[in-house]
């Protein structure tokens, strides 16, 4: 049981906040993070806590898609590199993240048109006190792009390798769901190079 937990949702308190993200999603809580003008967006934000694991893995994947991409962490330093395990990670899936760099708030310029594209739902509502009264980006959860939709990504770093594979897994489907979803946020022509925010 806890061998299967592990390899799903991390930990157990990777579960508990899955079960508590599906319960605020069902009872409408997450209406204000849900894309709400894909026509706008002209640049997919990815973020998470360190910018060096699920945020990493996704700006990687999204360059892949040809998707106009930056992505941040909101507690980490400038230039933090991906962790062995999450290079190991993303190696097994095909990604080299051997050349990504974190980004932290404080460096990082908010552009018109952005959608940022967060892991966790507390994270979501940590963007939008961020952004203030801002009306000119969005911000949604990657994983609702997942099928079924996964409004919380726990977090793999320190994790084992089986979650780091699956949460990998879910971000490259949300990260390909999503590219379908942003006509307007592509780069010209479509680059396969790391680009850090």
């Amino acid at each position: 049981m806890k061998q299967a937990i592990n390899r799903r949702y991390g930990t157990w308190r990777g579960l508990v906040r899955a079960l508590l993200g599906h319960l605020e999603n069902a009872t409408g809580r997450l209406r204000s993070f849900k894309l709400r003008d894909p026509a706008g967006v002209r640049r997919a934000v990815f973020v998470c806590h360190g910018n060096i694991c699920r945020s990493a893995f996704a700006h990687m994947e999204a360059l892949r898609h040809g998707l106009n991409v930056a992505s941040l962490g909101l507690s980490t330093s400038t230039g933090g590199r991906s962790p062995q395990q999450a290079l190991s990670a993303s190696d097994r899936a095909g990604v080299d993240m051997t050349a990504h760099r974190a980004t932290s708030w404080p460096d990082f310029k908010v552009l018109p048109g952005d959608l940022f594209l967060v892991m966790e739902v507390r994270q979501a509502h940590e963007i939008r006190r961020r952004l203030g009264p801002r009306d000119d980006v969005q911000v949604a959860l990657l994983g609702m792009w997942c099928k079924p939709p996964m409004p919380h990504l726990h977090d793999p770093y320190k994790l084992g390798d089986a979650y780091f594979d699956t949460c990998f897994v879910r971000v490259r489907e949300a990260v390909a769901n999503l590219a379908a979803d942003l006509p307007n946020a592509r780069l010209d022509p479509p680059t396969t190079r790391p680009q850090t925010a």
